[in-house]
């Protein structure tokens, strides 16, 4: 071979070994780390789930960076190859329309879907509607609900289910997916008897959210959601449900107009404005902010002050 030919036979072979890496990681599921099992969570409540019940036996990426709203999460093609190489993908279907379809191309045989745990409810419960209401598509259409999460029950049972799950993946450490579960389900079953206690006794129990995204923490603890928009964060409300929602509000003395951190303020501030409340923050902790130290379990307890001061109660 003469100088000159040497460059070019250096790309051939770079070529061939780029292409034999790209067949090589085309094997659905093969997992990074053999030590580990490759975990992709579809957004942050289900990230904190399979990081606490996987302990150090996983290795979790999450599809939904912080500081981003998940609804609309588009995937780039370092995420659609991370859903290809995982051993486990966790996801909600119906939620992030972009992360169903890459399962449903890549990944069909390694998913689970924590919408299948139990009955999602529809988008009208935990609602408050009088008659005549304009009210949402989503309610009319019977619409699923999908944010299970801000009920921390269910977020167990969806743990219960991840470790067994887990356990398929990789039955040699099974017994310790099952008691991390178990551990975590302590302390789930903790979160949801301090907000039993912490809102048994308020003054109102109507809450005002930016959208509806609260129908399980309502439905649970006996509150009432009042959406101002539906379970879209980013859908466009209507004058006549501005106007419906600030008479609520006014109705029911609401001293507080929640909004949520992933998403603009300003509509929640508007009618805070017009019927004389301030407004707070109420996280579906659909993600973590960029700027956030905390996890499930802080954010949820921080929402639970939120409401206690709002709904004043006792």
């Amino acid at each position: 071979m003469n100088i000159r030919s040497a460059p070019r036979a250096l790309a051939a072979a770079t070529a061939l070994l780029a292409l034999g890496g790209v067949a090589a990681c085309s094997t659905g599921g093969a997992g990074a780390d053999p030590q580990r099992v490759d975990v992709v969570a579809a957004f942050y409540p289900l990230q904190f789930l399979a990081e606490r019940i996987g302990g150090d036996a996983v290795t979790v990426a999450n599809l939904a960076k912080p500081g981003a709203e998940p609804h609309d999460l588009e995937l780039n093609p370092r995420q659609v190859g991370q859903v290809n190489e995982a051993e486990l993908i966790v996801y909600l279907k119906g939620f992030q329309p972009n992360v169903d379809e890459a399962v449903d191309q890549n990944a069909a045989d390694r998913a689970f879907d924590v919408a299948t745990v139990q009955p999602l409810l529809t988008a009208a419960a935990g609602g408050h509607e009088h008659e005549g209401e304009a009210g949402h598509a989503e309610e009319k259409a019977g619409a699923l609900d999908p944010h299970l999460w801000l009920d921390p029950t269910r977020l167990a049972a969806v743990g219960d289910q991840l470790a067994e799950r887990l356990g398929r993946a990789d039955p040699d450490r099974a017994a310790d997916y099952t008691a991390r579960a178990r551990a975590l389900r302590v302390e789930l079953e903790k979160l949801d008897a301090e907000f039993a206690a912490g809102l048994k006794t308020c003054q109102r129990r109507e809450i005002v959210v930016s959208h509806t995204a609260f129908g399980y923490l309502a439905e649970r603890y006996q509150l009432e959601q009042v959406g101002i928009t539906g379970l879209t964060p980013d859908t466009e409300p209507s004058p006549q449900r501005l106007a419906e929602v600030a008479a609520e509000a006014r109705e029911h003395r609401a001293t507080t107009i929640f909004f949520e951190t992933l998403v603009s303020p300003k509509v929640a501030e508007t009618i805070a404005a017009e019927v004389g409340a301030k407004t707070a923050v109420l996280d579906p902790i659909e993600g973590l902010s960029t700027d956030s130290g905390g996890d499930y379990l802080s954010v949820m307890r921080t929402n639970l002050q939120t409401l206690r001061t709002a709904l004043s109660c006792s």
